[in-house]
């Protein structure tokens, strides 16, 4: 019996000082090194493999005097759209504010700070009220889109170089101002392709 005790004694030993020599190599520790550093050396390490995080979840950050924003538009009429701006989710399924047709987000130009948000079913409900909401967007309102499920017609007011090309079900997204005097700055289209498509529809 004591000789079986000393022999899983003698194995113990020799797996942890095996398992400390494995990770001595991996992390280039030298013996006279102890195991506090062994610990603090590999949290560096992956720290050090953790990639930044920017704002709305974006590859780069924002030169000074601009805005992050992401955007993304609805996926037939499965996954509804989302947008962010400087980190803070205006529009997406997770706050239950998405809706059939054109999703809408005004932001203060100035302080970044959500002033509407809304969508208008433009394809069961009257583009009236959208027209009318349009027109009444004060100059210098930063003003953020993006469709779900159905076209869009009326967009030609906020400089939207894609929407006469928009079609049932395409994909689209756009970022610009009212009372701005060249193209959208940002503005993305996708044609509905029954071919290609995610989602069916």
């Amino acid at each position: 019996m004591r000789m079986a005790g000393a022999i899983k004694l003698v194995v113990a030993v020799a797996v942890f000082l095996l398992t400390f020599y494995v990770i001595s190599q991996v992390f280039k520790i030298k013996p006279d090194s102890n195991l506090g550093n062994l610990f603090a050396r590999s949290a560096l390490q992956i720290a050090q493999r953790k990639p930044p995080r920017y704002k709305c979840g974006i590859s780069k950050a924002c030169p000074e005097k601009h805005f992050a924003f992401k955007m993304a538009s609805g996926a037939a009429n499965v996954i509804g759209p989302k947008i962010c701006v400087e980190d803070n989710i205006l529009i997406s399924r997770v706050k239950n504010n998405v809706g059939r047709g054109i999703n809408v987000a005004l932001v203060n130009a100035k302080t970044v700070e959500a002033l509407y948000i809304k969508y208008f079913d433009m394809w069961g409900g009257d583009v009236a009220p959208f027209i009318e909401f349009l027109k009444s967007i004060p100059d210098g309102t930063i003003v953020l889109m993006g469709t779900y499920d159905d076209r869009a017609t009326k967009l030609a007011r906020l400089r939207s170089t894609a929407i006469i090309n928009l079609d049932f079900r395409d994909n689209w997204v756009f970022c610009g101002g009212k009372g701005i005097k060249a193209k959208s700055s940002f503005e993305q289209h996708i044609k509905n392709n029954k071919d290609t498509n995610k989602y069916e529809g």
